[in-house]
């Protein structure tokens, strides 16, 4: 390759020919899929073979230890990584016709589970080992006029991953060919903010080319949103620049030109934002000069009923759903993003670190990735920043996750190493890493190399280790691990850090997290209280599939317990709690639990409300039960594991509570108010009657027809009056006409074995989310919805498709 040197570009550029005739991207689609290579059937990729099950204990069952929980004696685990049916071969073929042979041709994969072998008219092209990294193989010596064939074969095998990675081209592949043998170099444009402030910015753009002749050059021109041309060059000055944030995620667009003898070969385009990164003891995280703490979370990478199948409209849905909770960042928990997932965080305002790996030499499964660390890792890291460097979204980079190396000179060594590649490649952001062993990991100096010191739970440390830290402040790069089911209620209230109950299923009532962690509330005081945190990333956002701490041991368990959100991306009560803490534009009022409980009457049947107001008096059918106040003096911590006595009262600074209400049927009120004691709202729950009707409400009001938008559909059943019956299970079934198909169900019951990918799924609680997917052609979808326990209950919704 040559570097070229880039002058600043004075005219508007014109198009001497169309990138049509130079440039071809073909995004490959449709693939035939294969597990035994004899029996083939059409697939349309994203693709995820897995996910249509069925879940059975016996995939993937491991006999282990997992040290990261603190055990010391194997035990069978059975949902591990989602008992869904991921481990085995698979082989992807496709043909592409081409009328000339391209000057270049590349594949890029976005990410292929697992070690896929690219062949391409029957030759080995180009093998990578990580499922979850992008890369991408020069094609063109195997590519000829006519049909060509290719071919990838995938190989997942047991005790791989901690949690669901599903299986197949679950991300997309592309097809990148140029006439010219000359052609840009996508992953070496480089697009950075030297400083910016609202009157001005400063720029570099670098980029390169390969093959270049004399008679080659590059042009380089930004747009803003409305397609005037603003800089150009390498080192373009921006007058009164727009800057990226989460609450303006103001984009431009970066295009590099190549020309030979003044006609257009190669061009290349890339949404960009302008926005400074600032870290220090001082201010702590400054976006734009203006300080702020991290409200995050942790997502691992499937979509729920969709597995590990990447979807667009999916990733916006998820990130709505944690920005109005007030989330502004989330994690990457612990693998390479794809590249739709960061541009969606570039569109709609969702700050990323964006995390690479969840070992290095030590396995922490008997398969997984520490088989090809050594030979790996610095590809690996330079695929993950090279790929993903101009989104604006990623605010840092994190190089691991509770690493074992975290306590030794190794680790440290290679931590030092993992840090300096990210810095060569991408001096623009620091680089992080999440420590579970604090003491460890200070010791040995590991915590000290980092530029941003990110500590996994530990809050009980948090003060003792700040004095041991040069960078002076610290990341709660994971929190919380409290577990919850959505709906699920136990009694009597317990703040227990060992929760087990025999349904398998937590309480909604939020007082129930693993050993190691901690419950919101002491993350919520580390953050106003010390000066020196810079934010938090909860784990997790959303369940997800594989890992049902505390149930892992529990069949039938197969997805996780520690989401805000439940599998179906239903909020969870946890979710306002969150959102009472987080969320500064809109209020929050939220009372739990839900007060239909025949058979409870007469019982204690404690009360919470979560809400960013300071008090609050409740009523039981008009009958007061006192007016309380959060006690925002207390600062001591609730879940410090060297205190066998949990601080109870701890709970009272962020929620409101009244732990001896007697149930009684009817109407319960809560009227919330602000720091001047004015009222200041209200929020009725009510006593369902008997079910009576299905209630559809859809997360959009139309569907573009693409082929694979798709439209949610939360389902609840509800009495003649339309309060919803919380106990409800009642078996539903769905039919889809028109414009779209069934794509998929969900009720975020943690212990159901009913396939996401069939018609049919009993209610959790009361409600489950049906996913519908367009067609290619306009048009209106219909959902049928009928009650299989009662049939004289049936429901019907139309979306139409545009």
């Amino acid at each position: 390759m040559k570097r070229i040197v880039l002058l600043v570009v004075l005219l508007c550029v014109y198009l001497a020919t169309t990138l049509a005739q130079n440039t071809e991207v073909i995004d490959i689609k449709k693939w035939q899929f294969s597990h035994d290579g004899n029996s083939w059937k059409d697939v349309v990729i994203p693709h995820d073979w897995a996910i249509q099950g069925p879940f059975d204990k016996k995939w993937d069952l491991q006999s282990v230890a997992i040290e990261q929980n603190g055990e010391t004696e194997a035990t069978e685990k059975s949902g591990r990584s989602g008992a869904l049916p991921w481990i085995g071969k698979g082989i992807y073929r496709t043909s592409i016709a081409i009328k000339d042979v391209p000057g270049h041709a590349e594949l890029f994969f976005d990410g292929a589970m697992s070690e896929p072998h690219v062949l391409v008219n029957g030759r080995e092209a180009g093998f990578w080992a990580y499922g979850y990294n992008a890369f991408r193989i020069d094609v063109t010596p195997y590519l000829y006029i006519g049909e060509n064939n290719i071919e990838v074969r995938l190989s997942n095998i047991e005790e791989s991953s901690r949690w669901y990675p599903g299986g197949g081209l679950y991300r997309p592949v592309t097809l990148v060919m140029t006439k010219s043998k000359a052609h840009i170099d996508r992953w070496a444009t480089y697009f950075r903010t030297i400083s910016a402030d609202a009157t001005s910015a400063k720029l570099s753009i670098e980029t390169e080319a390969s093959d270049m002749d004399e008679s080659c050059h590059i042009e380089i021109s930004l747009y803003d949103a409305d397609g005037n041309m603003v800089g150009a060059g390498s080192k373009p000055v921006i007058k009164n620049p727009h800057l990226w944030s989460p609450e303006t995620p103001y984009l431009y667009l970066l295009v590099i030109r190549l020309y030979r003898e003044g006609k257009l070969i190669d061009e290349y385009s890339q949404r960009v934002g302008i926005r400074s990164l600032t870290f220090s003891a001082e201010k702590g995280f400054e976006l734009n000069g203006q300080s702020r703490k991290f409200k995050g979370v942790c997502l691992h990478h499937d979509l729920g009923p969709l597995g590990a199948a990447v979807n667009k409209s999916a990733l916006i849905r998820q990130i709505n759903i944690l920005k109005d909770m007030g989330c502004d960042a989330i994690r990457t928990s612990h693998n390479m993003p794809s590249t739709m997932q960061m541009d969606v965080c570039d569109s709609l305002g969702m700050m990323v670190m964006a995390e690479s790996f969840d070992m290095w030499l030590y396995p922490k499964c008997k398969n997984g990735y520490a088989r090809f660390f050594k030979e790996w890792a610095e590809r690996d890291i330079e695929n993950l920043v090279l790929n993903h460097r101009n989104h604006p979204s990623i605010v840092m980079w994190s190089i691991g996750n509770e690493i074992p190396e975290q306590w030794s000179e190794e680790g440290t060594k290679i931590a030092d190493r993992l840090q300096s590649i990210c810095h060569r490649l991408d001096p623009s952001r620091p680089v992080t890493q999440g420590m579970d062993r604090a003491t460890d990991a200070l010791k040995s100096g590991f915590a000290q190399v980092m530029d941003i010191p990110g500590f996994n739970y530990r809050v009980h440390l948090y003060d003792s280790s700040i004095t041991q830290l040069p960078k002076g402040f610290l990341l709660g790069s994971e929190t919380a691990s409290t577990v919850s089911s959505r709906g699920v209620y136990h009694f009597p209230v317990k703040v227990t850090d060992h929760p087990y109950n025999e349904d398998g299923q937590c309480s909604s009532y939020d007082t129930e997290y693993c050993w190691w962690s901690n419950l919101p509330d002491d993350d919520f005081m580390m953050m106003d209280d010390r000066a020196w945190t810079i934010g938090q990333f909860v784990w997790t956002g959303f369940d997800y599939l594989g890992e049902p701490t505390p149930y892992d041991e529990y069949w039938p368990s197969r997805s996780s317990y520690f989401g805000i959100c439940d599998l179906a991306g239903l909020p969870k009560d946890r979710y306002y709690l969150y959102r009472s803490q987080w969320n500064m534009n809109d209020h929050t009022i939220h009372i739990l639990p839900h007060w239909t409980w025949p058979g409870r009457e007469g019982l204690v049947t404690p009360v919470y409300c979560y809400t960013d107001f300071p008090s609050a008096e409740l009523f039981v059918n008009g009958k007061s039960q006192g007016r309380i106040s959060k006690n925002s003096q207390w600062n001591g911590i609730i879940c410090n594991p060297d205190m066998p006595e949990k601080d109870e009262k701890g709970l009272d600074r962020y929620r409101l509570r009244w732990n001896d209400v007697v149930y009684e049927p009817g109407e319960l009120k809560v009227v919330v108010y602000d720091q001047n004691g004015q009222k200041a709202g209200e929020r009725i729950i009510r006593t369902a009657g008997k079910p009576s009707k299905l209630k559809m409400a859809a997360d959009r009001s139309s569907l573009k027809a693409t082929g694979d938008d798709l439209v949610y559909i939360t389902v609840s059943l509800t009495d003649k009056d339309g309060t919803a019956v919380p106990y409800a299970s009642d078996q539903l079934s769905f039919e889809v006409g028109g414009a779209g198909t069934f794509r998929g169900v969900c009720n975020g019951d943690a212990t159901s074995l009913e396939p996401f990918t069939n018609p049919q799924m009993r209610l959790f609680n009361g409600k489950l989310v049906v996913t519908l997917q367009s067609s290619m052609q306009p048009g209106m979808i219909t959902l049928l919805v009928k009650d299989k326990d009662r049939k004289h209950i049936k429901g019907k919704m139309q979306i139409p498709v545009i």
